[in-house]
């Protein structure tokens, strides 16, 4: 594939991530360089990924605005996503896969 180039988005795994204003984390599935994040809340979720469960959301990570998605790069060492939630309560969906369009 040349540099640029796109190619549609292939899941191969989603998990859902009951989230609060505390930090959770859960364990991905399915493999894949690339992880969309679903935030399916009414608060902007901040976002972490690490090869463990010891990852830590902070509102210094990657934020993803309410009602929204966003496409990632995910490293071979991704296998647990965390998040944490501005203010309320709710669901966010990680999904591993391939490709660089949603």
């Amino acid at each position: 594939m040349s540099i640029g180039s796109n190619q549609p988005f292939r899941p191969a795994g989603t998990v859902g991530l009951a989230a609060g204003t505390a930090s959770s984390a859960v364990a991905l599935s399915g493999g894949g360089e690339s992880v969309v994040v679903t935030n399916a809340t009414a608060s902007v979720a901040f976002v972490a990924f690490g090869a463990t469960a010891a990852v830590t959301a902070t509102p210094a990570g990657m934020p993803v605005l309410p009602g929204s998605r966003v496409l990632l790069a995910a490293h071979a060492h991704t296998r647990f996503a965390a998040a944490v939630l501005a203010s309320g309560s709710g669901s966010l969906y990680f999904t591993l896969g391939d490709g660089s369009v949603v």
